[in-house]
């Protein structure tokens, strides 16, 4: 079983689950707990080999990227959540992907921040090198080089800190087993191009996203059920970067589901659509 946290609200029926990116924990989402649990029921998990879930499973020499997503339904099912709205980061998106694809009609609505969609000539580059020289330098050389490029603007210094920091506790045993799975997250990703998300989806990318933004651009033309805001001011972890724009749209969004009333203001200059 994952490490999980709930938040149970007095009133609201609505679940909320927020899934991490690769080499976080549930403490990215410290941004957003607060506002959120003002709203809804909030369920925090750490994935298979991060944060609290580490240890759970520090005995297993492999991992199956459906095994990721299945932790998570399991622990839904554990808490008897039969259905929630998806907020995830960065790869925590493709885990949302996967759940949606294991199980479909579990995700009421999908709102993906610095989302990865396709693994273009540039990440298959890092990827590939990431491999060669994981043999020979420390995991953490790797990943601060990958933070570099990933969240290259000193605007972004405090997110690719708490990114660096994250990874830290992730160790070069749990960093291998997630880097074996590029070819299966590869593959998936490849599926999810094609296929659209059985819920609507909410894109939030930053502006600075250099990497992800143009694919997401591209990509909500073409699925009908799919719609994309660009932060402004912020780079790939724009929920850390500008929280209080991403949980407004992502409450919104959220509400516009299920019919909920919206009482928050919205900064409309900071946000657009491309």
């Amino acid at each position: 079983m994952l490490y999980h946290k709930t938040f149970e609200h007095k009133k609201s029926k609505t679940w909320v689950v927020f899934i991490h990116g690769a080499g976080g924990s549930n403490v990215v989402w410290f941004k957003q707990l607060r506002e959120f649990k003002k709203h809804f029921n909030v369920l925090l998990v750490d994935l298979r080999g991060h944060g609290r879930s580490k240890k759970e499973y520090s005995k297993e020499e492999i991992y199956k990227f459906d095994e990721i997503a299945m932790d998570v339904i399991h622990t839904m099912d554990h808490l008897k959540i039969q259905k929630a709205h998806f907020v995830g980061i960065s790869l925590g998106c493709i885990v949302i992907r996967a759940i949606d694809k294991l199980a479909p009609g579990r995700a009421e609505s999908i709102i993906m921040g610095g989302a990865v969609i396709q693994f273009n000539k540039k990440i298959k580059a890092l990827v590939t090198v990431g491999k060669l020289l994981n043999s020979i330098l420390p995991y953490m050389w790797i990943y601060r080089i990958n933070a570099w490029i990933l969240i290259p603007s000193k605007k972004d210094i405090d997110s690719r800190k708490l990114f660096i920091k994250e990874a830290i506790r992730l160790g070069d045993r749990e960093f291998k087993k997630w880097l074996r799975m590029s070819n299966e997250i590869r593959d998936n990703l490849k599926e999810f191009l094609m296929k659209e998300a059985s819920a609507p989806v909410l894109y939030l990318m930053g502006d600075r996203d250099h990497m992800f933004l143009p694919m997401v651009s591209n990509l909500v033309q073409k699925h009908f059920n799919s719609n994309l805001e660009v932060i402004r001011n912020s780079g790939h972890v724009c929920n850390l970067d500008q929280p209080d724009l991403f949980n407004e749209r992502s409450i919104r969004f959220i509400k516009s589901i299920t019919g909920e009333k919206n009482t928050l203001s919205f900064s409309d200059p900071f946000v657009f659509k491309p």
